[in-house]
């Protein structure tokens, strides 16, 4: 075999394949160029999900004539200067987009240099054309455009035809292309945007006015809906010369998938696996594993403290020092989440309040009007204890929420009011100023658990009560020594264990805060859990996981009454604790509903 040099076309056209991909990363790349010439609004058009069609019109500094001609080359570009890599300030920097684009579809790039006084624009600030067929370049010919640059983009991958058939529907393709655009207007809220695709409008933002900080919310509420803005805790954190700011969703607002986290560097959008997991950390005691919070975090930094050229499409970074940034990410996120409260998102209401319909069947009480109700007695004084108060609920309870002065009477004036039912010995209903509060006494109670273990631990090591008869539990031999070889670390949890014979474990102690507990239970699914942890991982590093489970198992179960001073205990506790507004899986612990809302499902309003 003879070794040659394979013709300039064929090597333009390998590697726009790692640039161009599909129509999302045309769009994505053409955008970025329009940005870098400082456009205030940019317009795109897409016809057969990108293949028949892309176009991308800004309102730039544009170019000139010897500039039209040049952008079309390899490794032409106007972003470095210095030609310092270590030194990036520009979305793009390579000189690789329009050349890749060109080299596998039919380009043409018109643009008018805005300043009329750019050398070699002429004085009249002339528009010229050129036009690009599969790599092979046209003559620049003058043309009438506005200040500004138009990319038009037709065929795309007609002279690549296998990368045709990877491409997907054209719903899909707009999809990506829509996703891309998405995150590019978030990080430049005060750039208008749009997106047409088959005369269709899907995209349409105007150039958002203010304080950047606010600006980035009301776009961010346009793009991930107005929950997101409703319902989102403001970041800002600075460590080192490197600033986070941005905004993460409440836990109770989450989702199946980590699509709607959405993470920049220095104005770049990013998909990085640093990133990812420093957010997963700072939810992990809030939210269930397979589900993922919704957010958007802006990270800037000095331009030679992260490493933006490591791929052609640059969507992967590197950092100087990674410990730090993700440090940053945790203690900031943590931070606005443990100062959120017991709050959680206003969209849980919502669902409940879609969800209510009025009652159209006849009413037909058994044995009676007033049949199942206590002649006399209110909701509340029906609910009566038949069993020993709460494991580390004392009551009357000490709120220090309530205002200055004396405390409010009946407790309605506390943020999460009054207790004055307990319906399907399970959910409290509470009263409070203005609506009602509806509490899961199990999810609630978990929470409260699971945060005062952490709280003893990290003070020395989780009380416990010992069993005045140890209780032997038998496992699976497998099961029994997984837990016996973790014996000395869940003793600092305050569950004392020892073995008992072959698959065999004697339960001599249990944590005070689980009160009385199914140690059998507890003890599978421990060793369920541990097994999943693996080896390698101690029982502290992986403290959350097993806290929770051992909440689980302490927390009030559903089913279980509670008398008043139980209820307003677990309500007055819920506002003192953090994180209370979900369990440690994420999901609410209770549902406030305002009186006007409940007045207007009677039609009152």
């Amino acid at each position: 075999m003879t070794i040659r040099r394979l013709p300039e076309t064929l090597v333009n056209r390998i590697a726009a394949g790692e640039v161009v991909e599909r129509p999302a990363a045309a769009v994505k790349e053409l955008v970025e160029n329009a940005l870098d010439a400082q456009a205030r609004h940019i317009d795109v058009a897409m016809g057969d999900g990108g293949r028949a069609l892309i176009t991308v019109t800004d309102d730039g500094c544009g170019m000139s004539a010897d500039e039209v001609a040049l952008a079309v080359e390899r490794h032409a570009t106007s972003k470095l200067p210095d030609d310092d890599l270590v030194c990036i300030k520009t979305l793009g920097f390579r000189g690789e987009a329009l050349p890749s684009i060109g080299a596998v579809s039919r380009l043409t790039v018109t643009s008018r240099p805005r300043d009329p006084g750019l050398e070699g624009a002429g004085a009249d600030a002339q528009a010229w054309s050129l036009g690009v067929d599969g790599g092979r370049h046209g003559a620049l010919k003058p043309a009438a455009h506005a200040s500004g640059t138009r990319v038009e983009v037709r065929d795309l991958f007609y002279a690549t035809p296998a990368r045709l058939k990877f491409l997907k529907s054209v719903r899909t393709e707009v999809g990506h292309a829509q996703d891309a655009l998405n995150r590019l207007a978030m990080a430049h809220p005060h750039v208008g945007f749009t997106l047409v695709a088959d005369g269709r409008d899907l995209l349409r933002l105007a150039a958002a006015e203010g304080e950047l900080f606010d600006a980035r919310l009301r776009r961010l509420g346009a793009i991930m809906g107005r929950e997101f803005a409703e319902n989102a805790l403001p970041i800002e954190a600075e460590r080192e010369g490197i600033r986070l700011s941005g905004y993460i969703g409440l836990p109770t607002l989450n989702r199946g998938t980590a699509q709607h986290q959405y993470l920049f560097v220095n104005g770049r959008p990013v998909r990085d696996k640093l990133l990812h997991g420093a957010v997963r950390g700072a939810y992990r005691d809030v939210l269930a594993h397979d589900r993922h919070p919704m957010l958007a975090l802006f990270l800037d930094l000095p331009p030679d403290a992260v490493d933006v050229n490591v791929h052609p499409a640059k969507a992967e970074v590197r950092f100087r020092d990674p410990g730090l940034v993700r440090g940053l990410i945790v203690g900031a996120c943590k931070h606005a989440l443990a100062a959120a409260g017991h709050r959680a998102s206003s969209s849980v209401a919502t669902a409940a309040l879609g969800a209510a319909r009025p009652f159209a069947g006849p009413l037909r009480p058994a044995g009676g009007f007033g049949a199942g109700f206590g002649a006399g007695r209110g909701f509340a004084e029906t609910a009566v204890a038949y069993h020993a108060p709460l494991p580390g609920l004392a009551a009357p309870p000490g709120a220090v929420s309530a205002p200055a002065g004396e405390p409010p009477s009946d407790f309605v004036e506390y943020p999460l009011g009054a207790a004055r039912a307990q319906v399907h010995a399970t959910y409290v209903v509470a009263q409070t100023d203005d609506g009602i509060v509806i509490v899961d006494q199990h999810a609630a109670h978990e929470r409260l658990v699971y945060e005062r273990m952490k709280q003893q631990l990290a003070e020395g090591g989780v009380a416990s009560q010992i069993l005045l008869i140890p209780e032997v539990v038998e496992l699976e031999e497998a099961a029994a020594s997984r837990l016996a070889a973790r014996a000395g670390e869940l003793r600092e949890l305050g569950l004392v264990i020892e073995p008992f014979g072959p698959g065999a474990l004697a339960v001599r102690e249990t944590p005070a805060l689980l009160g009385e507990v199914d140690a059998a239970a507890l003890l599978r699914d421990l060793a369920d859990e541990l097994s999943e942890l693996g080896d390698t991982l101690s029982v502290r590093e992986r403290l959350g996981e097993v806290c929770s489970t051992m909440a689980c198992h302490g927390s009030v179960r559903a089913g279980r009454r509670l008398n008043v001073a139980e209820m307003n205990a677990l309500l007055r506790q819920m506002e003192e604790t953090p994180h209370s507004g979900q369990c440690n899986h994420g999901r609410p612990t209770y549902i406030e509903l305002k009186l006007a809302d409940i007045e207007r499902l009677f039609g009152r309003r």
